[in-house]
C-alpha cells in the first residue's frame, strides 16, 4: 500500500517476479543479470540463444551457467525459471521430460519473428503432438504472438495472429495453459480479457514497460531511435492506452514481463539494428511510473507480484520491497562485456527508485 509519509512518497509491495526475460549467455550475462536480481526474486528465462535451448539437457546446463554467474556475483536470492524453445521437431517425450525436470514451459517463436527465431515454428500444426503432451501434463505454452508473412503489415501481425493462429489453437487444445507474451495491441488486451476458459486459469498475458509508456512515435522522435525499437514493435497511442487499462484493471490474467533484451550499442545502432529494449536497469521504476500515470499505484502489487506466480502455480514471494518517488538518473551507457549497452530512457530520469 502507498505510504502515508509526509516526506518522500513511497510504496511497499511484495517482491515481484519477471515473467519474460532475456539474459543471453557467456561473459555478458553477468553485466545484465545483476540488474534483474536486484529487483526480482524469479524470472522466466527466454531460450532463444544461438543455438537455441531446445532440450531439457540444454536447459539444465544453461541454468547451471546462470547459477554459477549468480554465485560469482554474490547473489543467492534469485531463481531462474527455465524454458525450452519449441521447434517443428520437438517431441512429445521432451514435454514429459520437461515437466518432470521442473521446466516452466515451452516458448513458441514463429520462424523469423524476432531475435534468434530462425529455428522457430514454421507451421503450428507440426507441433500438435508436443502440444497434446503439454496439455496433458499442464505445461504452459509461452507465445510470441505474431504472424510473419511478408505481405502482412508489421503493425497488424499481432491482431492477425489472434484470428489465424491463437483462436484455432485454443479450440484444438482447450485445456492448454497459454501466456500471450508482451502483448502490444488493443485487440490482444481485449482478447485475453474476454476469453472464455470455463473458470480455469488457462490464459494470461505479459506486458512490458516500454509498451505501457511509449507509442510508436518514440521510435521516430527527432530521427530514428534504435534503442526504442523492439519486437513486437510499439503501436499507436490507442493501443498503449488499452494496455494500461488492462494492467491496472486488477484482472489476474495480466502480469509483469519486461522482455528486457540486451544488445550491444553497436548492434542496435547498425544498418540492420537488433530488436529489443534493455529495461532491466530500473524496470520496477518504469512500471511504477505507468501505474502512477493512471492514479492506480495500489494495483501494482497484484500485477507485479501476485498474478504471475498464481498462473504458474508457484508460491507468492514473502519478502517486501519499497519504491520511493525519488528520481533516478539513467546512465547513457552501461558495460556489456567488451562493449556497452544503452538502457531504456538513457540519459534521462525515472521517477521511482528501489530503496
Amino acid at each position: 500500500m502507498p505510504s502515508n509519509s509526509t516526506q518522500i512518497p513511497s510504496i511497499q509491495i511484495t517482491q515481484p517476479d519477471d515473467w519474460h526475460l532475456h539474459i543471453r549467455d557467456g561473459e555478458i550475462m553477468k553485466d545484465v543479470l545483476a540488474d534483474t536480481a536486484r529487483q526480482f526474486a524469479r524470472a522466466i528465462i527466454m531460450p532463444n540463444l544461438s543455438p537455441p535451448v531446445t532440450t531439457v539437457d540444454l536447459a539444465l546446463a544453461y541454468r547451471t551457467r546462470i547459477e554459477n554467474t549468480l554465485k560469482a556475483l554474490g547473489i543467492s536470492s534469485f531463481t531462474p525459471l527455465m524454458t525450452l524453445y519449441l521447434t517443428d521437431n520437438t517431441s512429445a517425450d521432451e514435454a514429459k521430460k520437461a515437466q518432470a525436470a521442473g521446466i516452466a514451459g515451452f516458448k513458441l517463436y514463429p520462424a523469423g519473428a524476432t531475435t534468434n527465431s530462425d529455428s522457430g515454428v514454421s507451421d503450428i500444426k507440426h507441433c500438435y503432438g508436443v502440444l497434446e503432451a503439454m496439455q496433458s501434463v499442464g505445461l504452459p505454452l509461452l507465445i510470441h504472438g505474431e504472424v510473419t508473412s511478408a505481405h502482412i503489415d508489421i503493425f497488424d501481425r499481432e491482431a492477425i495472429f489472434i484470428d489465424q493462429i491463437l483462436e484455432p489453437l485454443r479450440k484444438d487444445f482447450p485445456e492448454l495453459k497459454i501466456v500471450f507474451e508482451h502483448i502490444t495491441t488493443r485487440q490482444a488486451a481485449h482478447y485475453v480479457r474476454d476469453a472464455q476458459t470455463g473458470g480455469k486459469n488457462l490464459l494470461a498475458a505479459t506486458i512490458t514497460p516500454q509498451h505501457l509508456l511509449m507509442n510508436r512515435n518514440a521510435i521516430f522522435s527527432g530521427g530514428i531511435r534504435p534503442h526504442n525499437y523492439c519486437l513486437p514493435v510499439l503501436k499507436r497511442e490507442e493501443h498503449r492506452v488499452a494496455l494500461l487499462e488492462a494492467a491496472i484493471s486488477g484482472n489476474p490474467r495480466f502480469f509483469l514481463g519486461t522482455d528486457s533484451a540486451p544488445h550491444a550499442k553497436g548492434a542496435k545502432e547498425a544498418a540492420c539494428g537488433c530488436a529489443g529494449c534493455y529495461s532491466a536497469f530500473n524496470a520496477l521504476g518504469l512500471y511504477a511510473e505507468a501505474f502512477e500515470s493512471m492514479n492506480q499505484l495500489d494495483k501494482l502489487e497484484g500485477f507485479a507480484s501476485f498474478f504471475g506466480a498464481d498462473f504458474y502455480s508457484l508460491p507468492r514471494n514473502s519478502k517486501k520491497i519499497t519504491l520511493i518517488k525519488q528520481a533516478q538518473s539513467v546512465p547513457t551507457e552501461l558495460p556489456l562485456g567488451d562493449a556497452t549497452i544503452v538502457p531504456l530512457r538513457a540519459g534521462g530520469t525515472i521517477a521511482w527508485s528501489l530503496t
